[in-house]
């Protein structure tokens, strides 16, 4: 089915945060082939052709719950998305706006979670998860680094490494299986 009209446009969206990850389209096979397989197929207008998300780059989508619109020429699919949804390497392709600020955490445990599965084996990550003593070892430089820069009120410095600091402090975390919100629930019962 390669006409226009027969194509149904579906937003697709993030399970985990809500967020809009594409706009792609469907036909009767692809949708067929979603429903049998469980992981979202595509009609590609510039191949002609049905595919597979992620068949070639390996970052696939989970179809958790299709949706028809009012009118039933528009699809939401709420999918599990493994790895990046862009072809551009990019979580989104709506990716001009920065990912909210609530919705980088989840997105930096999805990527560790991805790392952790060895995707990427020659990622920065991948050697933090795979090499504790690397992993403690660059906590501890980049907890001297934030030191030194608020020595010298750097700020642009502080900013830096800080995000430095807390990356490699979120990689331990993941890695012994603590969440953000135990670390939540720890400084909230400090408010004492």
């Amino acid at each position: 089915m390669s006409e226009t009209k027969e194509l149904m446009p579906v937003v697709v969206q993030d399970v985990k945060n809500n967020n809009v990850l594409m706009l792609a389209y469907m036909n009767d096979e692809s949708l067929e082939l979603t429903k049998k397989t469980g992981f979202m197929h595509y009609w590609s207008r510039s191949r002609n052709a049905i595919w597979k998300k992620g068949e070639t780059s390996g970052n696939f989508q989970k179809c958790i719950e299709l949706l028809s619109d009012c009118d039933n020429d528009a699809m939401l699919a709420r999918v599990e998305q493994m790895g990046v949804a862009c072809h551009t390497g990019t979580y989104s392709c709506f990716y001009k706006e920065p990912i909210p600020a609530e919705d980088i955490l989840t997105e930096l445990w999805r990527v560790f979670e991805e790392r952790r599965n060895g995707q990427n084996p020659s990622s920065y990550t991948f050697k933090l998860l795979s090499n504790r003593n690397l992993l403690l070892k660059k906590i501890a430089e980049e907890s001297s680094e934030v030191i030194i820069a608020a020595k010298d009120k750097q700020r642009k410095e502080i900013v830096y490494e800080a995000g430095d600091l807390l990356y490699h402090l979120m990689v331990l975390l993941y890695d012994e299986g603590i969440t953000m919100d135990d670390i939540y629930r720890e400084l909230e019962g400090r408010r004492k």
